[in-house]
């Protein structure tokens, strides 16, 4: 049987990106554990759109 850990995947979304008003959307997917990181994940990711690196949060 496999293990139930307390390993998520989740979704990382650029919030620089929704805030300058320009198409598209740059989302990065990730996993994180849950028990060791529960509030929410926010690492700086590069965004192919804006060509920088910016802050992407963690959504749902």
């Amino acid at each position: 049987m496999a293990k139930k850990g307390n390993r998520v995947q989740v979704i990382l979304e650029c919030t620089e990106h929704k805030a300058s008003g320009l198409s598209g959307t740059s989302r990065y997917i990730t996993t994180k554990n849950k028990k060791n990181t529960p509030d929410r994940m926010e690492l700086k990711k590069f965004n192919p759109i804006m060509r920088k690196m910016t802050v992407h949060k963690e959504i749902k």
